[in-house]
């Protein structure tokens, strides 16, 4: 890749397959969450993540480009964390474990939309930083969400 528009489309595919793959994980969280908060987060964020993959195919669409994901080293790793904590953990541990986990995703997530917000300002996409800052918004409502659980210590 050579442009900003290149690296937009490369780093959109990046996040569209760490939101499908997100959504595969989720519900293993859901089922090692015992604490009915996190639980609860976890199964929130999981509907919110299956509509971002959906905002995300408008974002596509708003570049003419197939709405298509691209292997992402990444969110691999961040679930394959978060697979180790549920077979190692367990108790308070495994619960505040979990909390940190998601939160790294939180922040992966967090981090590559406001990227690819301000490149689609840069490139003058109007359409896809809305809905880019649609998504953001919510990932960073999650991720609070996700602090207030773990300083409640509920």
């Amino acid at each position: 890749m050579k442009t900003k528009a290149e690296a937009f489309h490369h780093t959109l595919k990046d996040v569209y397959y760490a939101e499908k793959a997100i959504t595969q994980a989720l519900p293993k969280m859901i089922d090692a969450a015992s604490d009915a908060n996190l639980k609860g987060a976890f199964e929130d964020h999981l509907q919110e993540t299956k509509e971002h993959v959906k905002l995300l195919q408008k974002v596509f669409a708003s570049i003419d480009k197939p709405s298509e994901g691209e292997k992402c080293d990444a969110i691999e790793g961040l679930i394959k964390e978060a697979e180790g904590i549920i077979e190692e953990a367990s108790g308070v541990a495994l619960r505040e474990c979990l909390i940190g986990a998601a939160q790294a995703v939180e922040h992966y997530e967090i981090a590559r939309y406001g990227t690819l917000r301000e490149w689609a300002k840069q490139l003058k996409n109007d359409r896809a930083h809305d809905l880019l800052s649609q998504i953001l918004d919510m990932e960073k409502a999650a991720n609070a969400k996700l602090t207030g659980i773990a300083v409640s210590g509920q």
